[in-house]
């Protein structure tokens, strides 16, 4: 139904972004990482969109770029992996990693995301494979807006990863190895704890 929504980034929580379009309405937009949008904060982006209408709920989805979106699109189609399961594997991976993972059969990567067991991992291959059109890499979205507070940038990470679905005793984890660290973004920092998370 929304093919993309462009307007002013107003607004960043750990599972969205706000974006206002010229009209005046805010189009509140569930993402795999909200914090790569940081840099966009307050300026105009389009955000490429997918509505999913649920019997509770109609949420909308954004990424951005078009092959994040074709990629999530393809990974909810496959059973057991509903919306949250597929922006958990964007958040921490680009497409082409995902689509390299699938059609090399790489079931180890994939276990790797919250909520992804090898049966899931399994669906996701005899579903995909050779079946995902990927053109090009996708940029993971420098982000420029340095934060001085490091403890606020590590809490703000630590929100974002939880609302991605890790466990509690999987944040813990993360936030020992962030103690150690200094981080200049918040993207930088849910990247690091990422990292931390699938090796």
């Amino acid at each position: 139904m929304y093919a993309y929504i462009r307007g002013t980034v107003t607004e960043l929580q750990p599972s969205h972004i706000t974006v206002e379009t010229t009209s005046g309405i805010g189009y509140e937009i569930q993402t795999p990482n909200s914090y790569r949008f940081q840099s966009q904060l307050n300026k105009q982006v389009t955000v490429y969109t997918s509505l999913i209408v649920r019997e509770d709920a109609q949420l909308l989805y954004g990424f951005i770029d078009q092959e994040e979106k074709t990629m999530f699109l393809s990974l909810i189609k496959v059973t057991g992996i509903g919306p949250k399961s597929a922006l958990a594997i964007l958040a921490a991976s680009t497409p082409v990693q995902v689509k390299r993972a699938i059609e090399h059969e790489d079931e180890a990567y994939l276990t790797q995301f919250p909520g992804i067991g090898k049966k899931t991992a399994r669906q996701i291959i005899l579903d995909l494979k050779g079946k995902v059109v990927i053109e090009a890499s996708v940029d993971d979205g420098q982000l420029n807006l340095n934060m001085s507070n490091d403890e606020q940038i590590s809490k703000d990470a630590l929100l974002a990863l939880d609302a991605l679905g890790y466990s509690k005793r999987e944040l813990q984890k993360v936030e020992k190895a962030m103690q150690k660290e200094s981080f200049e973004t918040v993207d930088e920092a849910v990247k690091f704890g990422l990292k931390q998370l699938i090796g």
